[in-house]
């Protein structure tokens, strides 16, 4: 009841509130709130965006119906300074008494203090001012409206305005609008002077973005001119621009129908004081230079050393630093073809993407040795970034494992070490952190470190004994990274070190795509202090422990009524599996569970894998919100490893498995695909889903997945209504530290929208789980077996709030379990679906 009670007057608590804003209170007398726009084309009401953005004037924002931002405006006082001093005026006593226990500087400053004017200034740079009608907004509206409609064909559009009167101080606007007929392209002819540019033309009209029959629209003409341009500059046009393409449109005697001429005039050339007509030319690239270190802002270069390779002069103020071919790979302009701007770019993108330069700057001028004058010199002004840089970080962290986290992250960047374009990154790592929830025998406040060094060698080219240009050609920027680290833990699980090598090739296949073929990728995890591992795993010792309290256990396990670690948990699972002490089927599966995950988290893992990751998007930039994502991955681990052992004939060990240098290597196959895809759907609003499978099948020397290797559920970027590693697997309601599986399946949506300013909102829905497939584990509830599995799947939702910072997205989502498929209760749906139990999630940037 008293439950009740409050949720009651919460509700006539928010009632008041809305009620008593007023949305006409900034509303001058004989004057109108816009409550709605209303446009009609040709008698029917249209909700078409695009033609609703011409308006000039446009209602206030609401939020579900509630014109929130023009209601926190008109909280504000709209000059509080005055007010403040008003309060003096209207009573000195006042002053007099406030500076006695102040001063009178610091009550006069008090009136710009957040309380008295900052709240309202925060108000107001929330808020949204009342959008008052205007009669001269509104005939810009309907000029716009006409040109809109014009741009798009209709060129007889009769348009009109109605002012409506809904109350004293409100109203709204209807714009009527009848197109009449559109207009449609007929004869299309072209008017070309140079006979080059005509010949062009001639190849290029076959992709043209105007054609007979197609509905008149300005926008395709500008796209023409730039689509045409672009053509000729990459065919040897060298001075042509846009404006040299004039479109005439002539609708003289025709009915809906227009005639295009397309006309492109000769080239003017600006010669001294007269301007000179010529045709255009096509362009060829005589000769290439390359100097390789530029000083800018300075004309006196004073070269020393100059070296041709493969028809590029290269050029130096010191003794030349790089191996020419470093340099001449990334350059896609060459002598004897035709000018392109295309190639340009790419020779621009690579070099930069070497790392050794600065974005260069590549220059064309007429090659005055040439008597026809259609030659081109290239000059590219290369200049060099520092030799050693240096670089530092540092960052307050939280997770799951630690409460808190301080990591200083110090690096160097050696470029061009061989004289090749080469870089070698340097970095190293070191972190402390707290956590309550690992041993911490000594009780010290930082118990966790960790500590690491990676070297990253780059080559840009691929790195192999023969050519690959016909494969790979060097327009996909390809690179070969080769790189190794170290990591020790300690303290954080069972303490582990972290030997890491990748020899890896990558390229661009085309402009938004990436591809990487890592040849070897080997890991080797070592485990420093594996009995610790009940310390660490807490969920797992106190199901053993309560298991051992009902069978009478040998007394040298038991201290103070619990298992002692090492000694008695081991003592424990050793009879219990062994036979020596009789349990139950259930206490007994249950305890080789345990043993099972036991050794799987404990034992030394060594994998050696290659693998093959592919991404495409049709994402542009930041900006883009309309895009698609789309990512895969396979990887095979092992196989290389089985092939030699086996014609080594080296035999098994004990276990029956094969090792490389005394250490058991892991044995799999495993493919991933990640697909996004988001939708801009207008006024900050976009709608994002998020797909994903995984799948990792152990074969030969392994019948389950390393734990680096694994899937888990639940998190910030996840099923959010699940705390990380706490979801599956599948339906089995373990209460282990950290869930993991080999195969999951994960589908997210989300919608997002602009609250106040800066500050962003969102409602989601995650579904997924992990399960087990094709490996050791015997948990019927944890595995995949067939579509019925699927059930198993969970739902979470909720909401988030997001402030953009323009670099990055502080994230914070409320996740609810909607339908949990491990409740035995039998109530799955909306169990637990309040405020009690939502899981806070913080995150920086956008899930996905």
């Amino acid at each position: 009841m008293k439950k009740i009670s409050t949720k009651i007057s919460l509700f006539i608590l928010i009632g008041i509130i809305i009620s008593a804003c007023n949305a006409e209170k900034r509303v001058p007398d004989g004057k109108q709130l816009l409550l709605k726009n209303h446009i009609l084309v040709n008698g029917k009401k249209t909700t078409d965006e695009d033609v609703h953005n011409q308006l000039y004037q446009k209602p206030n924002s609401t939020l579900l119906g509630y014109r929130l931002r023009l209601n926190l405006y008109n909280l504000a006082k709209l000059n509080p300074d005055s007010t403040y001093q008003a309060k003096f005026k209207n009573n000195p006593g006042k002053y007099e008494r406030q500076a006695k226990w102040l001063s009178a500087k610091q009550v006069d400053r008090l009136g710009n203090s957040f309380l008295y004017s900052g709240i309202h200034d925060f108000l107001k740079r929330i808020g949204e001012p009342p959008v008052i009608i205007d009669s001269t907004r509104t005939q810009k509206s309907l000029t716009r409206l006409k040109y809109y409609y014009f741009n798009n064909g209709y060129f007889d559009v009769d348009i009109s305005s109605k002012h409506d009167t809904v109350s004293l101080k409100r109203g709204k606007i209807t714009y009527d609008v009848t197109t009449n007929k559109a207009y449609y392209l007929d004869s299309i002819r072209a008017n070309i002077s140079s006979r080059e540019i005509d010949s062009l033309y001639g190849i290029a009209k076959k992709d043209a973005l105007i054609e007979s029959g197609k509905q008149y629209k300005t926008a395709d003409f500008s796209d023409e001119k730039n689509r045409l341009s672009t053509y000729f500059r990459n065919h040897g046009a060298y001075y042509f621009q846009p404006t040299s393409i004039v479109f005439d449109i002539d609708t003289i005697g025709k009915k809906n129908k227009a005639n295009v001429s397309v006309n492109i005039k000769d080239y003017s050339n600006q010669d001294s004081d007269s301007t000179k007509t010529e045709d255009f030319k096509l362009y060829k690239i005589s000769r290439v230079d390359v100097y390789t270190d530029f000083l800018p802002n300075t004309s006196k270069q004073n070269i020393t050393d100059s070296v041709s390779y493969q028809n590029f002069n290269l050029y130096s103020r010191e003794k030349l630093r790089y191996k020419p071919h470093a340099i001449t790979d990334a350059i896609f302009i060459t002598k004897g073809a035709s000018f392109a701007d295309f190639r340009t770019t790419l020779t621009s993108r690579y070099l930069t993407n070497l790392k050794v330069f600065n974005p260069p700057s590549i220059q064309y001028e007429v090659d005055k040795k040439d008597t026809l004058q259609n030659s081109l010199i290239a000059k590219i002004y290369l200049t060099p970034r520092k030799k050693y840089s240096f670089g530092s970080s540092v960052d307050l962290t939280h997770s799951n494992i630690q409460d808190i986290g301080i990591s200083f992250s110090p690096s160097m960047t050696i470029r061009n070490i061989f004289n090749g374009a080469e870089t070698l990154e340097i970095s190293t790592r070191a972190n402390i952190g707290s956590s309550r929830d690992l041993a911490n025998p000594n009780n010290q406040f930082f118990n966790v470190s960790e500590y690491g060094v990676d070297f990253k060698l780059n080559f840009p080219r691929i790195f192999l004994p023969f050519a690959t240009e016909r494969i790979i050609p060097k327009s996909m920027i390809p690179s070969t990274l080769i790189g190794v680290g170290y990591a020790t833990q300690k303290n954080i699980g069972l303490d582990k070190e972290n030997f890491t090598g990748t020899f890896s090739y990558n390229w661009n296949p085309k402009r938004y795509n990436t591809a990487r073929f890592d040849l070897l990728n080997v890991q080797f995890v070592r485990n420093l202090n594996a009995p610790n591992y009940f310390n660490v795993y807490g969920s797992s010792y106190n199901a053993l422990n309560e298991i051992a309290k009902k069978y009478p256990v040998n007394t040298d396990y038991i201290e103070d009524g619990d298992l002692v670690i090492e000694r008695g948990t081991t003592g424990f699972i050793r009879d219990a599996i062994g036979g020596s002490l009789t349990l139950s089927d259930n206490d007994l599966q249950e305890v080789r569970g345990i043993e099972e995950r036991r050794v799987r988290l404990t034992e030394n893992d060594f994998i050696l894998a290659t693998n093959f990751s592919f991404t495409k998007t049709t994402k542009t930039d930041l900006a883009d919100n309309d895009f698609y994502l789309f990512k895969t991955k396979i990887e095979s681990a092992g196989s290389l490893l089985s092939l030699l052992t086996n014609l080594t004939n080296q035999k098994p060990n004990q276990n029956g498995n094969q090792e490389l240098f005394n250490l058991e290597y892991s044995e799999y196959i495993k493919t991933e695909f990640d697909f996004i895809k988001h939708w801009d759907l207008r006024k900050e609003k976009v709608f994002a889903i998020r797909t994903f499978f995984g799948i990792a099948i152990p074969f030969g020397n392994s019948n389950y997945i390393p734990f680096s290797r694994s899937y888990f559920s639940g998190g910030s970027n996840d099923n959010r209504a699940w705390q990380p590693y706490s979801l599956g697997p599948g339906r089995s309601a373990t209460t282990n530290d950290f869930n993991e599986a080999n195969m999951k399946i994960a589908v997210s949506g989300e919608f997002r929208f602009k609250l106040l300013g800066d500050l962003k909102g969102a409602l989601f829905a995650d579904a997924g789980n992990i399960w087990n497939v094709f490996d050791n584990v015997t948990d019927e509830k944890a595995i995949f077996n067939n579509l019925a599995s699927l059930k198993d799947i969970a739902l979470g939702s909720g909401f988030g709030l997001r402030y953009d910072l323009n670099f990055f997205v502080v994230r914070f989502d409320f996740g609810f379990k909607t339908y949990n498929p491990a409740d035995e209760s039998g109530k799955k749906w909306f169990r637990d679906y309040n405020f009690g139990h939502t899981v806070l999630n913080f995150g920086i940037n956008y899930p996905f």
